[in-house]
Parts: C-alpha cells; structure tokens; sequence
C-alpha cells in the first residue's frame, strides 16, 4: 500500500486564471514521492487541464441535482471513490465540496481564499461560508487583507486560518528580449501599458479605459502610448464599446487569452492592474518579476505585493483621475519606471517564490 498522501485538488475549472495557475503550480510541484495528487473539476477542464494528467490523476465531477447543494450525495460518493487523505479546496465549492468531503469520510479538508468580492456581501454568501468553515480543518488566505475579509464576514475563526502568498516560477517569467512589439507594429518609442486577467467587473477595466483618455489629453504627453488588455470575459464587449465612445480605439488592443504571457510581459513597460479587490494577483506578480514597473490599486494583497519600496506606485480603486496621474509619472519618467521595475524583480524574488508556496502547502496536507 502506498505511504504516500493522497491529495485531492477540487475545482470548479481550470480555464484561466491565477487560481488555476496556482493549482496547476501546486501540483507540479509537491515531491511526487511523498504526494499522490488528484484533480476534481466539477464544470470542466480547460487550459491549465492540459499535461496536468502528466503529473497528476484528473477526474470529472459528476452531474449534479438542482438539490445538490442541501444533499451532494453525487459529488460525496465521487470523493469517497477517490479515497484522499486530504481533500483540498478552491474558490467556488467551498460549501457543497465540504459537505460532500465530510460525508465521504475524508479525514482533512483544506480551503484556499484566493480572493474575495469587496464589501458588503450577501448575507447567504456570508451564511454558507460560515457553515463550509466549520466543515474545515485548515482554512487559507492568500494574503492579510483576504484573512481579515474572512474574519470580518462570515466569522472565520483565526485558529483554523492561516495565510499563505502565491509564488511564481522567478525563471520564466524575468525581463529579456521579446517579439511582441514588433508582431503588433508598435515603434521602439510607444511606452506599452498592458494588464492581464479575466474580463469581469472586479477588475475595474473601465476605469482604467477612463483613466487611459485622461493620459492621452494630457498636454505634456510627449510620446504615443498603447495599452494592451490580455484575458476575456462577461464585460469585454462594454469595455470594447467604451473603447470606442471614448475615441481610444488606435490607442487599445484586445489580445484575448494570450498563449505567450512571458513575450508580452517582457514586452510592456507599465503594468496596470486597477482592481476593485484582489488576493495576491498572479497576473502582478508575474509582470513584477518580469521587470514591468507597476501601477497598481490600493486594494487586498496588492500592497503587500509592492512591498515598502513601491507604494508611490499605488493608486486608489475607482479613480480615472488618480490613475491617469499615477500612469503619467510612470510614462513621462522613464528612469524611475526603470529602476522601479528592477525593484519589483527583487522583490519576487525574495518573498514570492513558487518553491515557497509549495513548501508551505506541503507542511498543511502534512497536519
């Protein structure tokens, strides 16, 4: 019989995202000769599915009754099949994966946060949460604002939590030479904005798209400036239509999901990210440790991410005005976006490492 730790990842996909990264990156990186990884997904696949079944054994959630919430006897008998020793939760099923791993019999249950809406929430939210918490033994946030969002709303109690920050492989993703510039016909003298994630209203791409024309009306702009949106969603065609109401269209490009997040980080020299919440953005760190200098939102783990050295580049949530003036210090200063972005590198470096993460979840399946 194998001594190894059975651990069971459960998700609700693996499309895009920095959650998905980070179970993908979790997977890959546990010492396969002390853990068994398993991966449930109970929507689909998607991208971050692809080669994982290398390192890991995939299963597909079962289908499920419009009562599955009340009594999840599919999804508890598809967990009790797989027999984990541990049963790690994600984002999205924290309540019926829960029930269902404690009615399978699963002897440890661990929930990663890995970011929450911004105040108020639902009362329901709050209520269905509070009862999945009591369902689990280790509860994780992915940074200090998202543990206190979990004390503050639906009552974690801070015996069961614990905060542990994404990490991210510091090799890929570092500064070099990159072809996009050239792919999109953008001169050597555009100073290139970009931003990747999902297209949802939590990221606040409208404002940025606002904040964008207030920069380009600016009067001591002396160079062309472009940004380009990495990620799709629910608001691209608002955000595609604002682009237009506000005269931006030469000004902005959707990429989609981009298949080279290496090239196009390597490629910008600003990375935007104006978020109403976040955890502790897979996206920021990526283009930090790629050497983007960051303009960023005052919100959840960004600045913690930032670090002590790069509050100046903090704007609040929300602004159009406060962040075209946070984007003209970056444009018009390219020596300080410069030094800034080799700043950001350290800064990965040192607190930010995938190896570090792994680490930390390792010691948690352990108990």
């Amino acid at each position: 019989m194998s001594s190894r730790i059975r651990v069971l990842h459960c998700i609700q996909n693996l499309n895009y995202g920095g959650m998905e990264r980070v179970l993908s990156d979790l997977v890959h990186g546990v010492d396969p000769d002390a853990f068994d990884p398993h991966v449930l997904t109970l929507q689909y696949r998607g991208r971050y599915g692809e080669g994982l079944g290398e390192v890991a054994t995939l299963h597909d959630g079962p289908k499920q009754s419009p009562v599955s919430m009340i009594v999840p006897r599919a999804l508890t008998a598809t967990i009790a099949a797989i027999r984990p020793d541990v049963v790690h939760l994600h984002s999205g099923v924290w309540y019926k994966a829960a029930r269902a791993s404690r009615r399978a019999g699963v002897g440890r249950i661990v929930y990663t946060e890995h970011g929450r809406k911004p105040p108020p929430e639902p009362w329901l939210n709050r209520t269905l949460d509070g009862i999945a918490a009591r369902l689990t033994d280790v509860i994780v946030a992915v940074s200090d604002a998202t543990a206190t969002q979990l004390q503050e709303g639906p009552g974690v109690p801070a015996g069961r939590l614990q905060v542990i920050r994404n990490g991210i492989d510091t090799r890929r993703f570092a500064p070099g030479e990159s072809a996009f510039r050239a792919s999109r016909g953008l001169s050597d003298d555009t100073v290139l904005l970009g931003s990747v994630g999902r297209l949802e209203p939590v990221k606040g791409y409208d404002t940025l798209l606002r904040a964008l024309r207030r920069l380009l009306d600016r009067s001591d702009l002396d160079r062309p400036v472009h940004l380009v949106l990495a990620g799709d969603g629910s608001v691209r065609g608002h955000l595609e239509a604002l682009t237009g109401e506000l005269g931006l269209g030469e000004h902005v490009t959707f990429l989609g999901w981009w298949d080279d997040p290496e090239g196009l980080l390597r490629a910008l020299d600003v990375f935007v990210l104006t978020s109403l919440s976040e955890g502790t953005s897979i996206s920021l760190l990526e283009a930090l440790s790629s050497g983007c200098c960051p303009v960023v939102t005052r919100v959840g783990g960004n600045p913690d991410v930032l670090g002590p050295d790069l509050q100046h580049r903090l704007v609040p949530s929300r602004d159009p005005e406060a962040v075209a003036e946070g984007l003209a210090r970056a444009v018009l200063d390219g020596e300080a976006r410069t030094a800034d972005g080799r700043v950001g590198r350290r800064r990965v470096e040192d607190a930010f490492a995938v190896s570090g993460m792994v680490e930390a979840y390792s010691r948690v399946y352990r108990g």
